[in-house]
């Protein structure tokens, strides 16, 4: 539903394919994944960039999709949680999470692990107190923080190699 504000098409290169949605620009990129282009795995919260849970890595920097404006994306790449898999393969973060029990209530962990691979993108192998800044954009409300933790520890190593 829109207000009848101008429509604009945005060219939007996400996971590694190309969409062209007609979007309002006011419109969030949030709003354009999840409700425009089915991308639900990206996580609506509080919609203030407040809480992380929206999580994407614009260009291989984490950014907050809810408070990013749809047409702010155009020209770039746009990683989603799906982006991290390997075809139907879970990605070394996510299977690292999954080892490490790096979740709860599963709300936040989506940017949780975009966070982590925006981190690790930059710093392959971080310290402890660069992991707790690196996902520290991420609120988690079950505080499952020492084994979100250890799964970033994890996905470094998984992501060199390591068994």
């Amino acid at each position: 539903e829109h207000d009848g504000g101008e429509m604009v098409e945005a060219v939007l290169h996400i996971d590694g394919r190309t969409h062209t949605p007609m979007v309002e620009p006011r419109w969030t990129l949030l709003y354009v994944l999840r409700d425009c282009l089915g991308f639900t795995q990206t996580k609506a919260s509080c919609e203030r960039g407040e809480c992380g849970a929206c999580t994407v890595l614009i260009d291989g920097e984490t950014r907050y999709a809810c408070i990013t404006l749809a047409l702010e994306a155009v020209g770039t790449q746009i990683t989603t949680l799906t982006g991290l898999m390997h075809g139907e393969q879970l990605g070394p973060v996510q299977q690292a999470f999954v080892e490490e029990d790096g979740f709860q209530c599963g709300h936040c962990t989506g940017g949780q692990i975009v966070s982590v691979e925006g981190l690790l993108r930059k710093t392959p192998d971080p310290t402890l107190e660069q992991i707790r800044e690196g996902v520290s954009g991420v609120i988690c409300r079950c505080g499952a923080y020492p084994h979100i933790f250890k799964a970033a520890s994890r996905a470094a190593a998984l992501k060199k190699g390591g068994r």
